[in-house]
């Protein structure tokens, strides 16, 4: 995470815990996480009022780089603005991308952390997606639904628009209580010890200068000095 990233107060953005949280108070239930990224959209200042503590922290920021995303991506449409313009939206979407899969790897590192007598039993499962991962796809379905009901709130559009917007927020509804149940099950399965993820970071190649070809001297991905020779 960039040494530049300022966390505002207050400090008592946490949601309350609930009887479903895992044995360790420093490990957030899945309804701490699914609260979180739903009333963050409500919060004065938004999204420049992450939590700053634990694992909710890197939830937070992870959803705060989630929603400057989706507004460049949208502003990176326009056809009414200069080149210019759009060229500082698509670094910026470079630079929050970056940030937003930190904030991933942050997840999983942080969590891993507050579980130091995490012991999977030798008949433990894998699973594929690290709960970081999940909680990053449940922050894009958070932002989803709450465009899609502003569309629907919308005034002027017509009634086949509001129906298509309404049948999506419901798709989009059973889609998050999916991701909650699978996020649920991969963290009492850690705490129980049925279950474990490993961290394999993401090697954003193109953001690293030592490896995008266009950066450090290749050419159509090979070095100089084997285009020279083949």
């Amino acid at each position: 995470m960039s040494a530049s990233v300022r966390w505002s107060e207050p400090r008592d953005l946490a949601p309350p815990r609930t009887e479903h949280a895992p044995a360790r108070d420093d490990v957030p239930s899945v309804e701490d996480i699914d609260q979180l990224q739903r009333s963050s959209f409500q919060l004065a200042g938004w999204p420049e009022s992450p939590h700053p503590d634990g694992v909710l922290r890197w939830v937070a920021a992870n959803h705060r780089y989630n929603s400057l995303l989706w507004d460049e991506e949208d502003q990176a449409r326009r056809t009414d603005v200069p080149d210019s313009e759009i060229a500082a939206n698509k670094r910026a979407i470079d630079r929050y991308n970056q940030l937003r899969n930190d904030a991933i790897e942050s997840i999983d590192d942080t969590l891993l952390e507050a579980m130091p007598d995490h012991q999977p039993r030798e008949d433990a499962w894998v699973n594929s997606e690290t709960a970081g991962s999940i909680v990053d796809r449940l922050s894009i379905n958070a932002l989803k639904l709450h465009h899609m009901q502003l569309q629907l709130e919308r005034t002027g559009v017509s009634q086949a628009h509001r129906l298509a917007c309404s049948s999506k927020l419901e798709r989009l509804r059973i889609q998050r209580q999916d991701l909650l149940q699978c996020l649920e099950r991969l963290l009492h399965g850690m705490a129980d010890g049925s279950c474990t993820f490993r961290v394999y970071r993401q090697f954003k190649m193109y953001n690293d200068p030592a490896l995008n070809p266009y950066l450090c001297g290749m050419k159509d991905g090979r070095s100089a000095g084997a285009a020279l020779n083949s």
